[in-house]
């Protein structure tokens, strides 16, 4: 029993930072995601950079139909990053559903309960990615079955990118892409890459390629980029970080929308 032990109230209320943190990364990513976190902690937290995240329900095999289902759960997923708090960028981290989707739907679907703020999908990423490295002519590396792969070949044909080669691993269920080998993905990354492309894109949020692009660069000779690779770099860039981190890949060391 404490009812002995006198509580007594400090003379004053403490003084508030404006926030905890300088800078909020909200991310939206699947309940069955085991890599965007990772990713983001190694590439994009600091002691400057907050990264919050969000879960959203969602059910294999990764399908076009599957994916499309996603979209009604995007408002909440963003208001329940710190309610009724600004953000400095929600990245929605599935490359496949926002190309079914569309980016500007996600736009549209997170504007709904966090107004104004940058959005960022994979998708949107890459293609600056692609742009800030000057890549014109791409290979793509997916892990998906080509019911999947198809429509985000028409996602870079229709925006302008003149694809060499497509190479996809048939895969249905997220769990096992986000277990695929690191050296696996480096493997399949260097057969993938047609001489003539000028950079190479691998595809998917649970891939753990981001950990590979540069070794990845080291051995093709051309510039990497991936989905969480893309998607971190934008994050950084949209919180003013400019640093140069080579170490991550030749996309770390581009400004924000070079190209």
């Amino acid at each position: 029993m404490t009812a002995g032990i006198k509580i007594i109230p400090a003379g004053r209320l403490p003084r508030l930072d404006d926030r905890p943190l300088e800078k909020r990364i909200g991310l939206i990513i699947l309940a069955t995601d085991h890599t965007t976190e990772v990713d983001f902690r190694r590439m994009v937290a600091s002691d400057r950079i907050g990264v919050y995240v969000s879960r959203i329900h969602y059910a294999n095999p990764v399908t076009p139909e599957n994916l499309l289902k996603m979209q009604p759960s995007l408002t909440e997923g963003a208001g329940l990053i710190l309610p009724d708090e600004t953000l400095d960028a929600v990245m929605y981290s599935c490359t496949s559903a926002s190309v079914v989707i569309g980016d500007r739907n996600i736009e549209a679907a997170i504007h709904a309960s966090k107004p104004g703020v940058p959005v960022v999908t994979p998708t949107a990423a890459a293609v600056k990615g692609l742009q800030a490295l000057g890549a014109k002519r791409i290979s793509v590396l997916t892990p998906y079955t080509i019911e999947t792969s198809r429509p985000m070949a028409d996602y870079f044909v229709d925006l302008g990118f003149t694809i060499d080669r497509f190479t996809c691993l048939a895969l249905s269920d997220d769990r096992e892409m986000a277990r695929i080998a690191p050296d696996e993905i480096a493997s399949f990354a260097c057969e993938a890459l047609d001489p003539q492309s000028d950079a190479l894109f691998i595809s998917c949020t649970a891939v753990r390629a981001a950990e590979v692009a540069a070794r990845i660069e080291a051995e093709t000779g051309k510039p990497v980029v991936t989905s969480n690779l893309a998607t971190a770099w934008a994050c950084l860039r949209l919180c003013g970080d400019d640093r140069a981190r080579p170490e991550f890949g030749q996309l770390m060391t581009k400004p924000y929308g070079e190209g």
